[in-house]
C-alpha cells in the first residue's frame, strides 16, 4: 500500500467514526483542540502531525488502534550471551582460611 493510500485509509477511518458518533467536523475538532480545517485535512488523507491524529483518536475513544504498536523489548543475542556468562553454573564451597599453627590434616 502506498503512503497516500494509507493516509486516505486513516482519513476514512476517522470520518467513519466521527459520523458514527453523529458529530460534525467542527464539534470533533473543537473537542480535540484542533481547527476544523486540520480535521478536514486528516479526513482527506492529507499530511497532519501524529499528535493531531492522537488527539482525534482520543476524542473518538479509539486509542485502542494504537495497541498494534506495543511490543515486548527483548535483549539482543549478545546481551543474552553476556547474561549467561555472568550466571553461576554450579555452586562450590568457599575455601576456608587456615589458622596459624594448624596443620593441614589432623593425621
Amino acid at each position: 500500500m502506498s503512503d497516500k493510500a494509507l493516509m486516505a485509509q486513516i482519513g476514512a477511518f476517522i470520518r467513519h467514526h466521527r459520523m458514527g458518533q453523529n458529530s460534525t467536523q467542527e464539534e470533533l475538532a473543537s473537542a480535540a483542540g484542533i481547527s476544523r480545517s486540520t480535521l478536514s485535512l486528516l479526513e482527506r488523507g492529507e499530511t497532519v502531525t501524529v499528535m493531531t491524529l492522537i488527539q482525534v483518536l482520543r476524542v473518538l475513544d479509539r486509542l485502542d488502534v494504537m495497541d498494534v504498536f506495543e511490543f515486548n523489548e527483548t535483549p539482543s543475542p549478545l546481551a543474552l550471551a553476556r547474561l549467561q556468562k555472568e550466571k553461576r553454573h554450579r555452586a562450590r564451597k568457599k575455601p576456608t582460611k587456615k589458622r596459624d599453627g594448624e596443620n593441614e590434616t589432623d593425621w
